[in-house]
This record gives C-alpha cells, structure tokens and sequence, in this order.
C-alpha cells in the first residue's frame, strides 16, 4: 500500500521538469489541472506542498499531456514539438 501511495507522489522538481519539458507556464497547469498557480508557485519554489487532491490533479493533467513518470534515473525521449516525454526520479 505504501509503494502505490509513493507512486502517486509528485515532487516539485518532477513538476518543474514536466512544465519544461511540455513548454507549459504554470499558468497552463493550473488550468489544465484546476489548480491555483499561487499553489504551484509555492509548490515549485519548495514552500508549501499541496494537498493529496491538488497533487493528484497537477500530475494527471501532466500526464494526459503525454508525460511519463518513471522510478528509474532522468532522462527524455527524443522530442519534437508535441511529443511526450519521460521524467524520472529515485524519490518515487
């Protein structure tokens, strides 16, 4: 139980990653996940973390965007414009 609820997680780095990688603002995030970019901001920038409900959202919105999120070391697939990509991280 404990290994999926980690999976579910979010860092601020993996979101940071994955609005770079989409060439997203936060100001897209918070409109695609219904979530305020205040919160995001504070998020990113390691001041607050978000409730479980807001986390879950920023990261589907981030997915269905075509992002992978992966227990392995970083990397990214080979992008052109639009293309998905993977973001990885050992915290997950």
């Amino acid at each position: 139980m404990e290994w999926r609820c980690r999976l579910q997680n979010l860092t601020a780095q993996q979101s940071r990653a994955a609005r770079a990688l989409l060439n997203w603002s936060r100001v897209r995030l918070g409109a695609r996940s219904n979530v305020s970019e205040d919160t995001i901001r504070e998020f990113e920038n390691g001041h607050r973390i978000p409730g479980p409900g807001s986390l879950t959202r920023i990261r589907q919105a981030l997915e269905a965007a075509g992002v992978v999120f992966t227990s392995g070391a970083p990397s990214l697939t080979n992008l052109s414009e639009g293309e998905a990509g993977i973001i990885g991280s050992n915290e997950m």
